[in-house]
């Protein structure tokens, strides 16, 4: 298949350019930094520059492509003017998929966020209505990044109504690679009183880039919606034990698939796209949340 990839210099987006070279497909890179002419440097795949919120460049990188993966976005509200965070995401999402359609597109693959349903970045206080999350739960979106993935999702109702086009949002959890495992989940592991905004949910990097190309390959019809995360929490707390301690009664406890379960569900990317995680944190933090001391070369 030739595959779009948008966002494709970020930190979701290597490890999914790379996990689509690795199955066979043909990828063009889309971001908004220039090309590497270095000589010696190695990028999978094509590369275009583009910024997605210009109509045009969206219809230019779209055509002749199998699939959309899109990937792009300002991650969080926090560093930008809410405006500029809302129009980014949601005009960048807007243009491809419009494109997808006018050009016939099979398969568009939006990344949406697990903070659509209103944990992160609430300008008041939040909890969810029960746990482990899962697609049926309401969403309650404040800030303007939640905002601009809820309307991406309707974008994409939108388009399976009115053409052929299938589509998949994917809810990935907060996103980790070997960068950030210690400073970001370090803390969670090493006290089980730091609770996060998701309960001690996480993905790695390269398990939700293993989705993506699932979500691609997936001929599932219509629009669907997949949360994404980590089979078990943040330092494999008893996850009922501490959402107790943390909150009584205030938050309906569903039946767990484990003692150190994710407050995120999987369930239904297991049974529909057949994606299970591969990594933990465990392959990079010790028990005590501190970087592994990684293998060295004998001489």
């Amino acid at each position: 298949m030739n595959v779009v990839v948008t966002g494709s210099r970020g930190k979701v987006g290597r490890p999914t350019v790379q996990a689509f070279v690795d199955a066979g497909h043909e990828v063009l890179g889309v971001d908004l930094v220039r090309p590497v002419f270095d000589a010696g440097v190695v990028v999978p795949g094509r590369y275009v520059q583009a910024d997605l919120t210009d109509a045009g460049s969206a219809y230019a990188v779209v055509a002749g492509a199998d699939v959309v993966v899109h990937v792009a976005a300002i991650p969080q509200p926090t560093g930008n003017p809410p405006h500029v965070v809302f129009q980014t995401n949601l005009m960048s999402t807007f243009n491809l998929i419009e494109a997808a359609v006018q050009f016939g597109v099979r398969r568009f693959v939006n990344v949406s966020s697990e903070s659509i349903v209103g944990n992160f970045f609430p300008e008041r206080p939040f909890l969810p209505d029960y746990l482990p999350v899962d697609e049926d739960h309401p969403q309650y979106p404040q800030d303007p990044y939640a905002l601009s993935k809820a309307f991406g999702e309707q974008l994409m109702d939108a388009a399976v109504r009115r053409s052929d086009i299938r589509a998949i949002s994917i809810r990935p959890s907060t996103v980790h690679n070997e960068d950030n495992y210690e400073s970001n989940l370090g803390p969670q592991v090493r006290e089980p009183s730091r609770t996060s905004a998701n309960f001690g949910s996480y993905i790695d990097a390269e398990d939700l880039a293993d989705a993506l190309v699932l979500a691609a390959e997936s001929d599932l019809p219509g629009h669907e919606v997949f949360y994404i995360a980590a089979a078990d929490n943040a330092g494999g707390h008893d996850f009922a034990a501490v959402v107790r301690e943390h909150h009584g009664d205030a938050i309906e406890l569903r039946e767990l698939d484990r003692v150190d379960a994710s407050g995120i569900s999987i369930e239904k990317a297991r049974r529909l796209l057949g994606w299970s995680p591969k990594r933990s944190w465990r392959d990079h933090l010790d028990e005590q949340g501190h970087a592994r001391a990684m293998p060295t070369s004998r001489p």
